[in-house]
């Protein structure tokens, strides 16, 4: 490998090339003395210029090609010939293999005592440079350096310790193993593999002869098989031990709960078991503690409704209602509010199930319905506990509703979730509930519905004319069916499903005097009318048609929020 060489030191290189000023050199020269990164980084940091202008610089200057590695299919056998740890410590990744050479991606390939360690460890091939984004590269290492060898040799080493018999040996795995235990390793992989991708859930599923292992990622499953489906009931045998549940009990479902340490973050994991045909089937929703709550303004919340729901949450009483289905991100939105509300001055109360995340200051309660500590027993202790703010973790039955009603009328504010699809709707359970209607239009304040959609790619995306199926659905709905429309069709950045990350819908409906009339009037046909014709009341369909008219996610994702659009669309006040 011919080792590429700078003329002058990186600083004096882009000063001469008026870059930057000479000012603005010594000023990043002295923070990185502080610092101790490198300098490029350090003039990123400071703003004196982006990232793609020092490495376009770097190419140019070294004579070596600059990769947007997003496009690029990168070859995953091609990568395993980089360990992941050298990998990350040296911010490169290689790219192709030509046999007797590669093709090495760098973000500094500047850096010469790198590139003779690297060198060292991809011998005998020779080393052909390019230069990549340092964020492209961390992506990519997440999604091409999977767990998913090390999990079929774990999966394969315990088949071999415990034969290939459907019964295992339970007395084997006790709550004593050893910390090298292979089952240890193998679940301590299963883990590792879901935060690397940003998993919510884990799926552990016995077939008659596969194990079949999913992750939710973005709202969608994806799929990995393994053959030996004998460790099934070890695999469950140890997270029942981890969440204290009783390993003899294999008929009948059971939930609990315990927290981890992967690669740096504090994962609170709630399980459930439930059997099925050929064993066991366990789900792991994976809460990250680390990362802290969600902003409200990190949600997806637009400018005008988020100032709205913060006007309505400083009155003092009164209920506040999130609903949606399970998944939407009701409890993100929930403690949201709370972390807001959350100060010196005021009482909170939680009554959850389970807690999901721990909040200072507020007084967190734990459901136990074995124990009978249910939700209506728990409130009522609630109201003499003189809290200001109350959450009910979800409105589950008439008694509930009714203690939380009031509640609301007694000087308390009320905060809770409801499984409906939408927030016109959700008066209208609340009495099918068995809540008198009365009750409902004097204590709500106002309604919070929301989805969660599919963020398009940002590397792959581009414009393209809806589909026939579509358009008529654009139609039939009376929306503009020849303006932009989006989809991606997938590349490395977003391993080729073209979504990356999510983003909230939501609609806010303000019970104002003329909607809690037609409510006492259990008039439900007036109330609905009066809600879609509400001042400023967007619904989940036309924001996520914005969304999609934005560029921001697809028709797809509008179609499965919303089969239909309530009203004409009046983006003007989406973004006003």
């Amino acid at each position: 490998m011919q080792r590429p060489r700078l003329k002058m030191r990186l600083g004096d290189l882009l000063v001469h090339e008026n870059i930057i000023s000479e000012p603005q050199l010594q000023q990043a020269l002295a923070q990185q003395q502080q610092s101790g990164r490198k300098l490029g980084a350090t003039l990123i940091e400071l703003k004196f210029l982006s990232e793609q202008q020092l490495l376009q610089f770097l190419a140019q200057q070294l004579n070596v090609p600059f990769l947007d590695i997003a496009q690029k299919r990168i070859d995953p056998k091609a990568v395993q010939l980089l360990p992941e740890v050298q990998a990350r410590r040296f911010r490169a990744l290689v790219l192709e293999d030509h046999g007797s050479s590669v093709l090495l991606g760098m973000s500094d390939p500047a850096d010469l005592a790198a590139l003779d360690q690297l060198a060292e460890l991809l011998a005998p091939r020779q080393i052909e440079l390019a230069v990549v984004r340092e964020s492209q590269l961390i992506e990519a290492f997440d999604t091409l350096y999977r767990r998913t060898k090390d999990i079929e040799s774990f999966a394969s080493q315990l088949k071999e310790e415990h034969g290939d018999d459907q019964g295992l040996d339970l007395t084997a795995v006790d709550e004593q193993t050893d910390a090298d235990n292979t089952i240890v390793k193998l679940l301590q992989s299963i883990f590792e593999d879901a935060v690397q991708v940003k998993a919510s859930d884990i799926h552990i599923e016995p077939d008659e002869k596969v194990l079949r292992i999913r992750q939710r990622v973005d709202g969608v499953l994806q799929e990995s098989i393994l053959n030996q489906v004998s460790i099934a009931s070890a695999l469950v045998l140890r997270l029942k031990l981890m969440a204290n549940l009783d390993i003899s009990e294999k008929r009948l479902p059971q939930d609990g709960r315990f927290q981890i340490n992967v690669k740096k973050h504090q994962i609170d994991v709630r399980i459930s078991t439930m059997p099925v045909q050929y064993g066991e089937s366990v789900v792991m929703r994976l809460l990250d503690q680390s990362a802290g709550i969600l902003h409200l303004e990190e949600t997806g919340m637009p400018a005008p409704l988020l100032a709205k729901l913060r006007r309505i949450i400083k009155s003092p009483h009164g209920m506040i209602l999130v609903t949606g289905p399970t998944g939407s991100g009701k409890t993100t939105t929930l403690y949201g509010l709370l972390s807001e509300l959350n100060q010196a001055g005021s009482k909170i109360i939680t009554v959850e199930d389970p807690v999901e995340y721990r909040l200072p200051r507020i007084n967190q309660v734990q459901v136990n319905h074995k124990i009978g500590l249910s939700f209506s027993n728990v409130l009522r202790t609630t109201l003499r506990q003189d809290p200001d703010i109350i959450m009910v973790g979800e409105m589950r039955d008439q008694e509930t509703a009714e203690m939380g009603l009031r509640g609301a009328l007694t000087g308390h504010l009320v905060l809770s979730t409801l499984h409906t699809n939408d927030a016109v709707t959700s008066t209208l359970r609340l009495i099918d509930m068995g809540a008198a209607p009365y009750l409902v239009a004097s204590a709500l304040r106002a309604i919070v519905a929301q989805r969660l959609i599919r963020r398009l790619c940002e590397y792959c995306k581009q414009p393209y004319q809806p589909d026939d199926m579509e358009s008529s659905w654009l139609r039939h709905n009376k929306a503009n069916a020849t303006a932009s429309y989006w989809h991606a069709p997938g590349c490395q950045s977003c391993n080729h499903s073209g979504y990356k990350g999510r983003l909230g819908v939501f609609e806010l409906l303000v019970i104002t005097k003329p909607l809690a009339d037609a409510l006492r009037r259990d008039d439900t046909s007036a109330f609905a009318e009066l809600a879609h014709r509400s001042e400023g009341f967007i619904s989940l369909g036309n924001m996520a048609l914005h969304y999609a008219q934005q560029g921001i996610t697809s028709l797809d994702e509008v179609i499965r929020v919303s089969e239909y659009l309530d009203t004409d669309p009046d983006f003007d006040a989406v973004s006003s």
